[in-house]
């Protein structure tokens, strides 16, 4: 795994194809406002990582209150899947949020991504009170998790 520019090549690439990921599974792309700048250490991070040389994996982490880390974007190529990468990928986001000082992990993710929320319940995350732009969607699972060492 890589800390990439949330402008670097490789996370275009990555954040294209979870996308088109949206786009089949709910209608269309992810709406939320996303400042590439919120993504750059120190006040946030984002993630690639590769097999063989090839971006597969992706996720970010960006402020969302003094205690708290926001995650984004964590996604894994179908040719990729399987192997433990999201895994991975979310337990590194978690230790360097923690790394940074935050207490607490949120996100955001959907009713139509069941592979992600049973990841997210399976590593110790809980619902929390809706926040950002899909807060008043039904279709919306807002979870979070107490960082510890």
């Amino acid at each position: 795994m890589e800390i990439r520019d949330y402008t670097h090549p490789d996370v275009a690439k990555l954040i294209d194809e979870v996308q088109q990921e949206y786009v089949i599974r709910y209608g269309g792309f992810d709406e939320t406002p996303v400042d590439p700048t919120e993504f750059t250490p120190p006040s946030g991070l984002f993630l690639v990582g590769y097999l063989d040389d090839v971006a597969v994996a992706s996720g970010g982490w960006r402020v969302h209150d003094p205690e708290t880390a926001e995650m984004k974007r964590l996604y894994v190529n179908p040719t990729a899947r399987g192997r433990g990468l999201a895994r991975a990928v979310l337990a590194e986001l978690e230790r360097t949020a923690l790394d940074r000082g935050f207490r607490r992990l949120v996100l955001e993710t959907g009713s139509e991504q069941p592979e992600a929320i049973a990841l997210y319940l399976s590593s110790g995350y809980e619902s929390v009170t809706p926040f950002g732009f899909y807060a008043d969607s039904p279709r919306a699972r807002h979870l979070g998790k107490i960082l510890t060492p």
